[in-house]
């Protein structure tokens, strides 16, 4: 399985994604889920994928050729001479089901799912910023105001801290720090997930980025993120009251709902809950 975040804001987009794929106990490989497409001062996109690998792997491939017939007098359109985000992400979606296409019967038949997630997300000069959650039959929906990240994969176990943290006003160092703690706290909790991982921060109009890493289990920032993030959260958990369940003076008491009655017990064969 994997982990991938993106994150829309208004000075730029950061993108972090895992790098495990599992096929069983015993059959656990690297392969790296994030792909970075480039024409500075002209385009960037950054493409995240989850699912199977083997699908994930063939759009990629694909999708660096693939056209979209414009009808007579007009180049096809590809990535590369895309006029906006959006028709970038449809031939994205293009690729996806060309996939589908080719090989969806013969994992139909080997009772495989056809499963493959994507965000896909950059800048084509011209226009402002966007980022897309595409989906393995090719659709897609769009990052706005009111959503500005997107994550693939295992994405439970590290969205509360983006629901509590994120904003669109959100400082990009600010946002890659959330998204490290994301992973750390889907790390913790899903061994399907693991490192290394890659953090790539884009800031707006720039139209490139060095701001590329790759972070290992002896990169010193995750490991001050590991610690600290799991310290913190001993500390404020014990800063909280416990409940009080006696009818005893407390500041933020246990008091019994106005609305609505205590759940009731079944004590005997015949009592019914309604």
């Amino acid at each position: 399985m994997t982990y991938c975040i993106g994150i829309r804001l208004n000075a730029g987009l950061v993108f972090l994604s895992d790098s495990r794929t599992n096929a069983g106990i015993d059959q656990i490989s690297t392969f790296r889920k994030m792909i970075v497409y480039e024409k500075p001062d002209d385009r960037f996109m950054v493409l995240l994928s989850a699912g199977n690998l083997s699908i994930s792997q063939s759009v990629r491939e694909i999708l660096q050729l693939e056209k979209i017939d414009r009808g007579p007098n007009q180049p096809a359109l590809t990535i590369w001479n895309a006029e906006s985000m959006f028709d970038a992400v449809r031939v994205l979606g293009a690729a996806v089901r060309r996939v589908y296409q080719q090989d969806g019967p013969s994992l139909k038949a080997a009772g495989i799912d056809f499963n493959a997630s994507m965000i896909f997300g950059g800048q084509i000069k011209g226009e402002a910023m966007r980022m897309f959650l595409v989906y393995s039959a090719g659709n897609f929906i769009e990052a706005t105001r009111e959503t500005c990240f997107f994550q693939v994969g295992e994405s439970k176990y590290g969205k509360p801290i983006l629901d509590r943290v994120l904003t669109p006003a959100t400082p990009l160092d600010e946002a890659a720090k959330c998204a490290l703690v994301s992973m750390d706290s889907t790390l913790k909790s899903n061994l399907s997930v693991g490192l290394p991982l890659d953090l790539l921060v884009y800031r707006e109009g720039s139209f490139w980025s060095d701001q590329m890493v790759c972070i290992d289990d002896e990169n010193p920032y995750f490991q001050m993120i590991h610690s600290t993030w799991g310290q913190r959260l001993r500390e404020v958990f014990e800063g909280i009251a416990d409940p009080v369940w006696d009818g005893g003076a407390a500041e933020h008491p246990l008091q019994p709902s106005a609305r609505y009655a205590p759940m009731g017990k079944i004590t005997r064969p015949e009592d019914r809950i309604v």
